[in-house]
C-alpha cells in the first residue's frame, strides 16, 4: 500500500484550508457561543464539491475516494470541529445511504441536490433509548394503501431540525429481527415530520443537534430506500464508511490542537526560555506528533481499503477508535501546554477539547469499536 498523495489529493486538501481559513475561521468562536448553524455556509461548500465527494459526476458529485474525502474533513476540522461533523454526517451517512442503496430514479432524484448543498442531508437511526442497541429500536413503518405511515423519535440527529432530506430507519416487522428494519427517504414538509428538541452540548455547538419527530407520518411507496427489511442491514455497512469520517474528524481536531499548542510552545517564554526547550514540553509534542502520525496511517489503511471495495470493517473501527482517543489525548495536553491560558476562551485549544470528546461517542462509542474489533480478532 502507497499512501504518498497524489497530485490531485494535495490539490483537494489545499482547497479545503484555504476554504476553511476564509470562510469558517473568522466567524469560529461566534458561530459556537451562539450555537449558531450556519446553514448558508453548507451551499458554499457545495459549489467547492464538498458536499457530494464520493458521488459519482454522473449525479452532480465530485466522483473523490476515501482519500480526499478523508482530506477534506481532516482539514475543515482543524479549524471548527462542529462543520467538519456536519460535513462528514451529510456525505456519510444520509448522502452515503441514498448513493449505495437506493434505485436509479432515487440517485436521480435526490443526489445532485444533496451534492450542490441545495439540500442538507439528515440521517435517523439513534433514538432516545436505543443507541447502539438499534434493533430495538420503537419508530414503527406501517404498510397503507399506497405508501406507509411512519410513527416515532429519533435523537441526537445532527441537522434533525434544519435537514431538507432525512433517511430515517424504521421498524417493519419484529422487535430484534435484524430483517425487521427498513430505510425511508423523507423530505423536509412531509406532513407527520417535525423537528424537536434541539440539544445543548458540551462541544461542536455549531453543528445542529435535534429529534426528529415522526407523527402520522405519511410517504409513499417509492419513499422506501433499497428492499424492505434490508435497513438495519444497509445502515451498518453505512457505519463502516461513516467510521472513517469520524476519524478524520477527530484526526482533524487533534491536529489543529497541535498545533497551536506546537506554535505557542515556542512562543512562551519561561525562565528566560521557550517553554519548547523545556523536556516536560518536549516530551509532550513528541507524543502528540507521534499519536497524529499513527491516527494518520489507520485512516489512510482504511481509505485505501474502502477505495478498493475490500472488507474493512476491523480497520475502519481501529481508526474510528484510536484516532478519537488520540483527538481527546491531545487536546488534553494542548491545555496543558498553554496552562491557564489554555482554559479561556481566548486561545482556541479549549474549543478542540471540547469538541473533542464527541468522537469517542458519536457513530459508535469506543466501547463499541472495541467490541467490533474484538470480534472480529478473534474469529480470525
Amino acid at each position: 500500500m502507497n499512501f504518498e498523495q497524489s497530485e490531485t489529493q494535495k490539490l483537494i486538501r489545499e482547497t479545503a484550508r484555504d476554504f476553511a481559513e476564509k470562510n469558517i475561521r473568522p466567524y469560529v468562536m461566534e458561530w459556537d457561543e451562539n450555537q449558531h448553524f450556519p446553514k448558508e455556509l453548507f451551499r458554499k461548500m457545495g459549489d467547492q464539491g464538498f458536499m457530494g465527494i464520493l458521488v459519482p459526476e454522473q449525479y452532480g458529485g465530485s466522483g473523490l475516494g476515501y482519500f480526499e474525502y478523508a482530506a477534506v474533513i481532516d482539514e475543515i476540522a482543524q479549524v471548527c470541529g462542529s462543520i467538519g461533523l456536519s460535513t462528514a454526517a451529510h456525505n456519510s451517512l444520509c448522502t452515503g445511504h441514498i448513493l449505495y442503496f437506493a434505485n436509479e430514479d432515487q440517485k436521480q432524484r435526490y443526489l445532485p441536490k444533496l451534492s450542490s448543498g441545495e439540500y442538507l442531508g439528515a440521517w435517523g437511526l439513534t433514538e432516545p433509548n436505543t443507541g447502539s442497541d438499534a434493533m430495538r429500536m420503537k419508530t414503527v413503518a406501517k404498510k397503507v394503501e399506497g405508501g406507509w405511515i411512519i410513527n416515532g423519535t429519533k435523537n441526537w440527529i445532527t441537522h434533525g431540525i434544519t435537514g431538507d432530506l432525512a433517511v430515517v430507519l424504521a421498524r417493519t416487522g419484529e422487535l430484534l429481527d435484524s430483517r425487521g428494519i427498513s430505510a425511508f427517504i423523507i423530505k423536509r414538509g412531509a406532513p407527520g415530520f417535525s423537528g424537536g428538541k434541539k440539544e445543548n452540548k458540551l462541544g461542536m455547538r455549531a453543528s445542529e443537534t435535534a429529534e426528529m419527530i415522526f407523527e402520522n407520518c405519511f410517504v409513499t411507496d417509492d419513499a422506501l430506500l433499497g428492499e424492505e427489511g434490508q435497513g438495519f442491514i444497509q445502515a451498518m455497512k453505512i457505519l463502516d464508511g461513516g467510521r472513517i469520517s469520524i476519524a478524520a474528524l477527530s484526526l482533524g481536531i487533534a491536529k489543529g490542537a497541535y498545533k497551536a499548542a506546537l506554535n505557542y510552545s515556542k512562543e512562551r517564554e519561561q525562565f528566560g526560555k521557550p517553554i519548547s526547550s523545556f523536556q516536560a514540553i518536549s516530551f509532550k509534542l513528541a507524543d502528540m506528533a507521534t499519536q497524529i502520525e499513527a491516527s494518520q496511517l489507520l485512516i489512510d489503511q482504511s481509505c485505501h481499503l474502502k477505495n478498493e471495495g475490500l472488507p474493512m470493517t476491523k480497520q475502519s473501527a481501529m481508526a474510528k477508535y484510536y484516532a478519537s482517543e488520540v483527538s481527546v489525548q491531545v487536546s488534553t495536553e494542548a491545555i496543558q501546554i498553554f496552562g491557564g491560558y489554555g482554559y479561556t476562551k481566548d486561545f482556541p485549544v479549549e474549543k478542540f477539547y471540547r469538541d473533542s470528546k464527541l468522537c469517542t461517542i458519536g457513530e459508535g462509542t469506543s466501547e463499541i469499536q472495541k467490541l467490533v474489533i474484538s470480534r472480529h480478532i478473534l474469529k480470525d
